[in-house]
């Protein structure tokens, strides 16, 4: 299916995600910081980057920033406990954006949208 990174600083989240995607036939990074993030990508070739807001190294929108400086087009679902922060100017560099939850309904959604929408059509 789809190569995904998922940039979280609570294991928890980062195992149940993980664990999830990967049931659905996605093979998954898991990452607890979004330090080098770049070299992630560089290395792992991911289809959509998940990434965390509020850690507590680094800002994840600081972390959106720098993947949106080198990798313009690679899909970004910002994730966070908080809905507030959508309203955050540079959220906006986000394809998506969801609530956490443990239920992955609407992160599965966005992911299969963010997947969608990265594949050319077809004439």
């Amino acid at each position: 299916m789809a190569r995904i990174i998922i940039v979280d600083d609570e294991e928890h989240i980062r195992t149940l995600y993980t664990l999830e995607l990967e049931e659905d036939g996605h093979e998954v990074l898991s990452l607890g910081t979004g330090k080098e993030i770049i070299r992630h990508i560089d290395e792992f070739n991911p289809d959509v980057v998940i990434l965390d807001i509020k850690m507590m190294d680094v800002s994840g929108l600081d972390v959106l920033q720098e993947v949106r400086n080198k990798f313009y087009d690679m899909p970004v679902i910002l994730c966070s406990a908080y809905g507030s922060y959508k309203c955050d100017l540079k959220s906006v560099a986000a394809d998506y954006y969801v609530v956490k939850s443990s239920d992955l309904t609407e992160l599965k959604k966005k992911i299969k949208a963010a997947l969608a929408a990265k594949i050319p059509a077809k004439d």
